[in-house]
């Protein structure tokens, strides 16, 4: 290993898993990019930074045998790995989706088969122009898939089990739906979103077409309705006198669609009054059900982590222990992002699932539309004159959302698509730079 080294970090590919999870919707991007690192010059090391396999994902089979699975499944993608190896060095650190690849120490020799260095330690560092850089996956600071016991393959955090009860049941029931969407159940973060998503999937993909569209001005309309509602309330309590008729004269104005809208108005009007009757006591009374329970603080545990400080506060301890590190460099949370920390630099590597961007109704009750993309990306690191280069290279692959989408969801996306940007290249400074 020398001084001035290059160095790839991808990680979060979580490829594998029960029927459904076994597709790769990123393989040929995967594969163009091993390709480029096949053929590169440079003195350059690939470091996969954790959950590159779905280990947990797998509920039928155990142990070693689990490698072989991937094997048979994703030979093309094995070969090619055993082919970039054979010019660079690629390094395997396991997270915590195949924390498995660290408790069994067959899967080292079945790796080293395909030139990939599988390192059990769940850290490693490398120099860099005379300073280090830390990787670690980063689940170790969510407590919620933290493995004290680390190597042992029993260990079984909290993670462990939403995804062998959840992502992975999945994966086995996708595609009876009426299109193959849950097993994209992996790639909704944060996790509290997850009843959401699932009610926004049932109602744009699962719901009878006829039903959807019968509702869809019902709930569009539902805040213009409760205003209307509340105020027809007023009026026949006697307090407030509704001034209808200059209301129908305006609507009468565009004769027969003008006559449609009122009536589909007042029948809303109505249905919205019956359940605001019904649904605002329902309300107070949860919110109040919801204060005792905080109060008693049963449950106490989030089921996500912060997104930020306790990476933040792991890199302070790191910088402090090892002078030397210039980057902490971490993925698990599928967010790219830097940010300088006690002036070394914290680096997320992202993930090349898909994301999911939630965009909230502008008004009405209609359920969110989770729009996807995808942002794969590789993290290159380089020492130069100035310091330790790091920089974002970004692999390109088109949104789905047109296959995706319904027409209904493409509708209410309209201005409102998001376009995720990959962070700045930024320059640490090391001992060595001029």
């Amino acid at each position: 290993m020398t001084d001035d080294r290059v160095y790839y970090v991808i990680s979060d590919l979580h490829i594998g898993g029960d029927e459904q999870l076994e597709e790769i919707e990123f393989l040929n991007e995967l594969l163009g990019f091993l390709r480029r690192l096949e053929e590169t010059d440079e003195d350059a090391e690939l470091i996969i930074n954790g959950d590159a396999f779905g280990l947990w994902e797998f509920t039928t089979i155990e142990g070693i045998d689990k490698f072989d699975v991937l094997e048979e499944t994703y030979p093309e993608l094995f070969e090619q790995f055993r082919a970039t190896g054979e010019n660079i060095p690629i390094t395997l650190v396991p997270g915590n989706h195949d924390h498995e690849l660290a408790a069994y120490d067959e899967y080292v020799d079945r790796f080293a088969e395909y030139n990939v260095s599988l390192v059990q330690d769940d850290s490693i560092v490398r120099e860099a122009d005379g300073a280090e850089i830390h990787f670690e996956h980063g689940h170790q600071q969510d407590p919620n898939n933290r493995i004290n016991d680390w190597g042992n393959p029993n260990a079984t955090p909290l993670g462990y089990f939403y995804n062998t009860h959840i992502t992975s049941r999945a994966g086995k029931l996708s595609d009876r739906g009426r299109f193959n969407w849950l097993k994209d159940v992996q790639a909704v973060t944060p996790t509290e979103w997850m009843p959401i998503w699932v009610l926004s999937k049932y109602f744009y993909r699962e719901m009878n077409p006829v039903l959807r569209y019968a509702l869809v001005p019902f709930l569009l309309l539902f805040n213009i309705s409760a205003v209307l509602a509340i105020l027809a309330g007023l009026d026949l309590a006697g307090v407030w006198s509704m001034p209808t008729e200059p209301v129908e004269a305006f609507f009468g104005r565009f004769g027969a669609a003008g006559a449609a809208v009122y009536n589909l108005l007042v029948v809303n009007v109505a249905v919205v009054g019956i359940a605001l009757l019904f649904g605002v006591p329902l309300f107070l009374i949860q919110r109040d059900v919801k204060k005792t329970i905080d109060r008693f603080g049963v449950f106490e545990a989030d089921l996500t982590v912060d997104a930020v400080e306790s990476y933040e506060e792991r890199a302070r301890e790191v910088f402090e222990e090892r002078p030397k590190t210039a980057v902490f460099c971490y993925g698990h949370t599928h967010r790219p992002r830097t940010k300088e920390v006690d002036g070394g630099l914290l680096v997320n590597t992202g993930t090349w699932l898909k994301r999911f961007h939630r965009l909230d109704g502008v008004t009405g009750l209609l359920p969110p539309v989770f729009y996807p993309s995808y942002q794969l990306c590789a993290v290159r690191m380089e020492p130069s004159d100035d310091g330790l280069v790091v920089e974002y290279e970004s692999v390109e692959k088109p949104s789905p959302a047109h296959e995706e989408l319904t027409f209904t969801e493409r509708l209410l996306s309209i201005g409102r698509v998001p376009e995720p940007e990959l962070p700045d290249k930024t320059v640490v400074e090391t001992q060595t730079a001029d």
